[in-house]
């Protein structure tokens, strides 16, 4: 018996490991990825790429093909957290640092409170989930308010902007995933959001002029790497051992992630893409890290707090790559 545990233990570890590490990989990817790639195409085939993988992963397990009404459900879900969420912290990063991308979107849980409270949410924040919004959204104002003091180039407000875009884009199609028709199985449903997602990617990139900057030849070996870490290990591999947590592993445990990233990402953008690390920076990385670890915290312990449901974790697993 003991020695189950221990192999469980020791799965359960290796998979944290590669949802923290690969997710908090894929922004210094996605900024490896742009640097000869246009950003909606390369965001577009990516998704689209590692959805027909899933799609067929899905089909392999016995997974049924989707309804209209599935199809329609992962749509607009995919539309929201692919083409409004993802391809728009791509585009954003031509102008902002990953590590601060990183940071920005860490916040996407303290929107998710927000919006499920204004939506009409029984569940009212507790103090401790107000103090942790507060405090997030004081992090927020950090980056915000003196850009100029992230480093020489300082910081593109334009792109900051963009990445709170972003950052509710996730949230709403989060929060929207909840009770949409979308496939009972986890995999399905993730490869119709992210199919569809691509899809969408790729037509919104006729319409911003990425095409005419699409040169095939021209494109750098480090960013074909990139590409292929973003598909196979940002969209695929971890994407699979989230999954299994979700069924193998505390909810509070998984959730972590969701603070971890953001150190990865600051981390590999200082030390393989020399982005400068202030004072400044560091401040908004601690207080908006912080933030959502006192948000986990007090929604775990919050007495009208439900476990999470398998439907439930759909949209927030997306949310983060």
């Amino acid at each position: 018996m003991t020695g189950k545990k221990d192999s469980k233990l020791f799965v359960v570890t290796i998979a944290l490991l590669a949802v923290y590490l690969f997710w908090g990989g894929t922004y210094l990817g996605m900024k490896i990825a742009i640097e000869s790639m246009p950003p909606f195409i390369m965001a577009g085939a990516r998704f689209f790429l590692a959805g027909l993988v899933l799609f067929l992963i899905g089909r392999w397990k016995g997974a049924e093909l989707p309804s209209a009404a599935e199809w329609r459900g992962a749509g607009i879900v995919g539309a929201l957290l692919l083409l409004g969420g993802n391809g728009v912290v791509a585009w954003a990063q031509l102008k902002v640092p990953s590590a601060i991308a990183s940071l920005l979107i860490a916040t996407v849980p303290l929107w998710i409170l927000v919006f499920n409270w204004i939506g009409g949410s029984k569940q009212k924040p507790t103090v401790g989930v107000m103090g942790g919004i507060l405090f997030g959204l004081a992090g927020i104002a950090v980056l915000v308010v003196h850009p100029e003091g992230t480093g020489n180039k300082g910081i593109d407000t334009i792109g900051i902007v963009a990445l709170l875009f972003a950052s509710i884009c996730w949230s709403v199609g989060s929060l929207y995933s909840r009770n949409a028709k979308l496939p009972a199985s986890p995999v399905m449903a993730t490869a119709l959001q992210m199919i569809i997602g691509g899809s969408l990617l790729g037509i919104a990139s006729l319409f911003l002029d990425d095409w005419t900057k699409l040169h095939i030849t021209e494109i750098s070996l480090r960013s074909w790497i990139a590409f292929g870490y973003l598909v196979g290990f940002g969209s695929i591999v971890a994407y699979t051992a989230y999954i299994w947590l979700l069924k193998n592993a505390e909810p509070s445990l998984v959730s972590t992630y969701a603070y971890v990233n953001p150190i990865v990402a600051v981390f590999l953008g200082w030390l393989i893409a020399d982005e400068q690390l202030t004072s400044q920076t560091l401040i908004a990385a601690v207080m908006i890290i912080a933030a959502v670890a006192i948000i986990t915290m007090f929604r775990e312990k919050s007495p009208g707090a439900t476990k999470p449901v398998a439907r439930k974790e759909k949209g927030k697993l997306q949310v983060h790559k």
